[in-house]
């Protein structure tokens, strides 16, 4: 939520807006054709999580993404995992593991 408002504050910024000036995100963004934060890191994630799974088995970038840590969890909401992230980034834009072999489909 934060990076959202800090995104908004530059945008408002390049485009000389106040912030008292009422104008919808959305438009600001189309001004100087700025994507929205949350599709730039999105779309970075799945491209270095399908560079790591074309790797091959022995490589330690992929033993490093599927090894599995033991042990329990401190009490509390437990912190999201990178492979946690990625499966819901994979399931926002109908990707599943199996598309990340086919660059063109991944991209």
């Amino acid at each position: 939520m934060a990076l959202q408002r800090a995104e908004m504050r530059m945008v408002r910024w390049m485009c000389n807006v106040k912030t008292k000036v009422r104008v919808p995100s959305k438009e600001l963004r189309q001004r100087p054709g700025v994507n929205d934060i949350i599709l730039i890191l999105q779309q970075n994630r799945l491209q270095w999580y399908g560079h790591v799974l074309r790797k091959e088995n022995i490589d330690w970038v992929k033993k490093c993404v599927e090894y599995e840590v033991g042990g329990s969890r401190p009490r509390g909401r437990s912190k999201s995992t990178r492979r946690e992230v990625v499966q819901k980034d994979c399931q926002t834009r109908n990707l599943n593991m199996e598309d990340a072999m086919n660059r063109s489909r991944w991209n």
